[in-house]
C-alpha cells in the first residue's frame, strides 16, 4: 500500500491561500451543520522546557476524512531556525482505517489558521478596511497579511508591533518586499490598532494586549494567538465591546480565556457569544449588522480544518503526481473488502 509524504514546500505549493479561504469556508459551515466529530485538543507541556506537545484528532463525515495532528508548541524559537509549530498531519480513509498521508503539519497550520480568519474577516470587516494593526511578528503575522490582502486588497497602510522592537522591524522590512501596502513597526500597540479598522492579534501572550479603548467603532478584530487557557490577548473592555463569533462553541467555552475571563469577571455571559461563524456562512445568524458594530472573531484552531486541508492535499497531489509515494503497513492477499488495497 502507497503512503504520501508531503513535506513543507509542497504544502504551500498546492494549498494556495485563495482556495484554503474558500475551504476554511466550507469547513466551518460543515461542523456547525454537526458534519463533524473532534475531542478537545490533548496539551502535555514539557516539563522544565517552554514548549508542549498537542494532539487533535478529529472526523469530518462531509468529507470522509479521519485523522490527527501531532505537533509540538515551542514559541520561543521565534528568531531560530525552527518553527514555532512542527509536526505531522496523519490522514486516514474512512472505510478501512487505511492511513493514506503523513504531511507536515507546520505548514497546513500557518496556511489554515490564516485562511480561517480571512474567511471570517471577508463576512465581519467593513469593505472600505485601508489600514491593517497587526500585533505580533512571527510566522503568523505574515500569514495573516497574506490573507487579509486576498480578501481586503484595498488595505493600504499596515502598522506591525511586537513586545520585540527588532522582530517588527524585521518583519515590516520583510513584508514590504512582498507586498504593495506601506508596512511599517509601530512603537506601541495602541500606536498600532488606533485608526485600524482591522486588526489582528497573533501573539503568545498570556496577558491582554490589545485594549477596548484603543478599538473605534467599525473595527473587526481576529483573535488568533491566544488558543489555550491561561492564554489571552484581548481585555475584558475589547470583549464587551464587540459582537462575539468563534470557529466552534464548544472549544470557546472550554478553552478561550479571551472569553472565559471575561465571564468569570461577571462582564458577560454565555450570549456574549452570537453564534459559530460557520453559522454566518450559513445565514442562520447575522454577522455584522451596521458599520458601527465591532465584530471579533476568536480562533481557537480546529482538528477538521487540518483534515479539510490534508483530504485536499491528498486528492490534488495523487492528481498531479506530486509527493513522495512510499510503500507503508501490509494487507492480507485476497482481501475481499471494499477498499482494501485501492
Amino acid at each position: 500500500m502507497k503512503l504520501l509524504i508531503l513535506g513543507a514546500s509542497e504544502v504551500a505549493d498546492l494549498l494556495t491561500m485563495p482556495k484554503c479561504i474558500q475551504l476554511m469556508r466550507e469547513t466551518l459551515s460543515a461542523s456547525s451543520l454537526g458534519e463533524a466529530t473532534f475531542p478537545p485538543r490533548q496539551v502535555m507541556p514539557l516539563r522544565g522546557k517552554a514548549g508542549a506537545l498537542a494532539l487533535m484528532p478529529g472526523y469530518l463525515r462531509s468529507k470522509g476524512a479521519v485523522g490527527l495532528k501531532a505537533v509540538s508548541v515551542f514559541p520561543g524559537n521565534l528568531g531560530t531556525l525552527f518553527e514555532s509549530h512542527q509536526g505531522a498531519v496523519l490522514l486516514f480513509e474512512h472505510l478501512n482505517g487505511r492511513l493514506l498521508a503523513l504531511m507536515d503539519a507546520g505548514s497546513i497550520t500557518n496556511i489554515r489558521t490564516a485562511a480561517a480568519s480571512a474567511s471570517a474577516t471577508d463576512v465581519l470587516a467593513l469593505p472600505s478596511v485601508k489600514e491593517l494593526a497587526i500585533l505580533g511578528s512571527g510566522t503568523q503575522a505574515l500569514w495573516h497579511l497574506r490573507s487579509m490582502l486576498a480578501v481586503r486588497p484595498g488595505i493600504k497602510s499596515v502598522r506591525v508591533w511586537s513586545r520585540n522592537r527588532a522582530n517588527a522591524e524585521r518583519f515590516a522590512k520583510r513584508a514590504r518586499e512582498e507586498s504593495s501596502a506601506d508596512v511599517q513597526a509601530a512603537v506601541t500597540a495602541e500606536d498600532a490598532v488606533r485608526g485600524a479598522r482591522l486588526v489582528c492579534t497573533v501573539t503568545s501572550s498570556s496577558l491582554p494586549i490589545l485594549r477596548g479603548e484603543w478599538v473605534e467603532p467599525g473595527t473587526h478584530i481576529n483573535a488568533v494567538g491566544a488558543s489555550r487557557p491561561s492564554s489571552r490577548e484581548l481585555d475584558t473592555a475589547a470583549v464587551v465591546k464587540g459582537r462575539l463569533f468563534v470557529d466552534n462553541l464548544a472549544s470557546a467555552l472550554l478553552e478561550a480565556d479571551d472569553f472565559r475571563v471575561p465571564k468569570a469577571e461577571g462582564a458577560i455571559d454565555d450570549s456574549h457569544i452570537r453564534g459559530e461563524i460557520g453559522q454566518v456562512f450559513l445565514g442562520k445568524i447575522p454577522g455584522r449588522t451596521g458599520p458601527e458594530d465591532v465584530t471579533i472573531f476568536k480562533s481557537l484552531g480546529l482538528a477538521v480544518e487540518d483534515l479539510a486541508s490534508a483530504n485536499f492535499l491528498y486528492h490534488l497531489a495523487e492528481e498531479r503526481g506530486m509527493g513522495t509515494w512510499v510503500e507503508f503497513g501490509s494487507q492480507r492477499e485476497g482481501d475481499p473488502r471494499p477498499g482494501a488495497g485501492s
